[in-house]
């Protein structure tokens, strides 16, 4: 009798696993292909922050790539900068122009601006929009002096950039007059102006008006025609990763200018306090701040003026001049904060300063500290000349050995630490001599040559002295 299932009911039951099997297998690569689909909807936010250096250049034209790559609609590069690196902008403005996909340029929020790079960025953007309340423009090349560049060296540096934004603006149609404007006369628009005059397509407050603004919008991009569409599309927030973030971050003004100050404070601890851990932290510090400079117009008769700052702090800390260090100091702190930076020396630079709340809130802090290390040095050193209180430090018939040549002035080690000295006589004592102190007249040792001999055991640098000595300026 014949089976229901045919002949052969094995061969029957194989072929319907194979059937699920490839109905399974059907499903499978329909919903995976459903997946692609959804994934090629999500448009990439790109937030170019900052200053224009390597970090962003890479980010931005690695996240263009990668959406190209995914099959995605668009990629947008969410911009606020004041300029910064050529070669970086160059690579940027590249990738754009490149681009097989829409790359609009967003200039947000309110507040933000594309100065110096960031105009030449902008234009480059297959489509460009504004927040309200942003500017755009100032990208005429100066010295480092915020001057313009005369002579032959300037008409060449002037003629490239003009021919550089003039090729751009006219790759995607933009108003080539504005643009070469920005360049040869520093003209700068708002946004509502950037728009009227055609620098670019439009206004939008927010990322749903971008997508309502180009959707239906047709462009020819690498030789052909693409209608922008992003109906269904969702925006993703594409940050830089921890690393690029980090490093990206080093270019701040701010964060460079605090970075150099924390690693001076951190190696000069170290070299009164031995300990290692603040002397690697400074010295990690002042790399990464030099990492930060590297991508910023560094002036360096601002850094130096810093410099010079943190060596009067330190003076103040063994030579006591009741606090004119210490002014002088915070004087030279203010001036080279504030003279960090300089005006780009190209088109592209950025005009960035340390803020000035930050210069005060500095000023303030090491102010204030270095007041409290004053007193405690001068009161400590009037507590010792008051016999009623602790005593003399360096009583009479005390030996001590002259450490700075007495002439007739000048300082001895005695009582564990260096004094102001001058000789009995008036006759000049030469370094190294061993005296016998004979009195005082007020913070100053009066001695006499000779004396029986005296353990020359000073500290060979001020850093390794046990307190603050009472050593005068006077």
């Amino acid at each position: 009798m014949r089976s229901a299932w045919g002949d052969n009911p094995d061969e029957m039951f194989a072929s319907g696993r194979r059937s699920a099997a490839v109905a399974a297998l059907g499903g499978l690569l329909l919903l995976l292909a459903g997946g692609a689909r959804a994934a090629d909807r999500t448009v990439p936010v790109l937030q170019a922050t900052g200053v224009v250096d390597s970090v962003m250049a890479g980010y931005l034209s690695d996240g263009i790539a990668r959406a190209q790559a995914a099959g995605a609609p668009a990629v947008v590069i969410q911009l606020d900068t004041p300029g910064g690196s050529l070669d970086a902008m160059k690579t940027i403005v590249s990738a754009e122009l490149q681009a097989t996909i829409p790359t609009i340029v967003w200039v947000a929020p309110a507040g933000a601006w594309a100065a110096s790079a960031g105009t030449f960025i902008t234009l480059g953007g297959s489509l460009a929009y504004m927040s309200p309340g942003t500017s755009i423009g100032a990208a005429s090349p100066v010295d480092q002096n915020g001057n313009d560049i005369t002579g032959t060296e300037g008409q060449k540096v002037l003629n490239t950039a003009i021919e550089y934004i003039r090729s751009i603006a006219e790759a995607r149609g933009r108003n080539v007059d504005w643009a070469v404007s920005t360049v040869r006369d520093a003209k700068s628009s708002a946004a509502s102006e950037a728009v009227s005059v055609g620098a670019v397509d439009g206004i939008a407050g927010s990322l749903e008006e971008i997508r309502q603004a180009v959707s239906g919008r047709s462009l020819t991009l690498a030789g052909r025609q693409v209608t922008v569409d992003l109906a269904d599309a969702t925006f993703d927030d594409t940050a830089m990763n921890p690393f690029q973030g980090l490093l990206h971050l080093l270019s701040d003004p701010n964060i460079a200018f605090i970075l150099f100050l924390i690693g001076s404070y951190g190696l000069i601890f170290e070299l009164a306090h031995p300990n290692f851990v603040t002397g690697i932290l400074g010295a990690i510090a002042i790399i990464l701040a030099f990492i930060g400079f590297g991508s910023l117009p560094l002036n360096l008769a601002g850094l130096l003026l810093v410099g010079l700052a943190i060596l009067l702090f330190v003076l103040e800390l063994t030579v006591v001049s009741h606090g004119l260090l210490t002014v002088g100091g915070l004087v030279c702190l203010v001036l080279g904060a504030s003279a960090l930076y300089t005006e780009p020396g190209t088109p592209t630079g950025p005009d960035v300063t340390v803020a000035a709340p930050l210069i005060a809130v500095t000023a303030l802090t090491t102010g204030a500290f270095m007041a409290l290390v004053v007193w405690v040095a001068v009161h400590a050193r009037y507590m010792r000349a008051s016999p009623g209180l602790v005593g003399e430090a360096v009583p009479a018939g005390a030996l001590g050995v002259v450490r700075r040549p007495l002439e007739p002035e000048g300082s001895v080690y005695a009582g564990g630490e260096e004094w102001t000295a001058r000789s009995v006589d008036g006759r000049p004592i030469e370094r190294g001599t061993a005296v016998t102190i004979v009195g005082r007249d007020g913070l100053t040792l009066v001695v006499e040559a000779g004396g029986g001999p005296v353990a020359d055991d000073a500290p060979t640098t001020p850093f390794d002295r046990p307190t603050i000595g009472p050593v005068s300026s006077a």
